[in-house]
């Protein structure tokens, strides 16, 4: 083995196996030290414009703030969506709508989704079996909740 690795064509070889180590190292080290799947996912969020009230996709990048620039507007009007999962029958539905906090804004008062007229809220729920749906306008009224228009 030692009279191989000392011609040409053996120190050939070596050369390659030790780049080709290196280079699993590296990926490898690189699939470790990296960003994850998970995490670019978690970074891709949904902001609304403010102006048109268009939702659009935004990956977050470390230094953003907000707001961030809308591809609607092309000014910073662009805040984080509260995804609504519920219908106006109080039904869950499958693809949410994104609904811009009246706090991300400036107003005062409690945020009601577009489609469904229900009390959207920061974090806001997703549904599940033992969660009833949140309350419309008028329930949320009638149930002594303060609505400053």
């Amino acid at each position: 083995m030692r009279e191989f690795l000392n011609t040409t064509t053996g120190k050939a070889f070596t050369a390659l196996l030790l780049a080709g180590a290196m280079l699993i190292a590296t990926w490898m080290l690189w699939r470790k030290v990296g960003s994850s799947e998970a995490a670019r996912l978690a970074n891709q969020r949904v902001f609304v414009c403010a102006q048109t009230g268009k939702p659009f996709s935004v990956e977050l990048k470390d230094g953003m703030s907000i707001p961030v620039k809308s591809p609607y507007s092309g000014q910073q009007t662009g805040y984080p969506a509260e995804l609504c999962y519920w219908t106006k029958d109080g039904k869950p539905k499958d693809e949410p709508t994104a609904v811009l906090l009246n706090s991300w804004v400036g107003k005062s008062g409690p945020t009601f989704c577009p489609d469904c007229g229900r009390l959207v809220v920061g974090h806001n729920p997703s549904p599940s079996p033992d969660r009833k749906p949140p309350p419309t306008r008028e329930e949320y009224q009638s149930a002594g909740g303060q609505e400053q228009r």
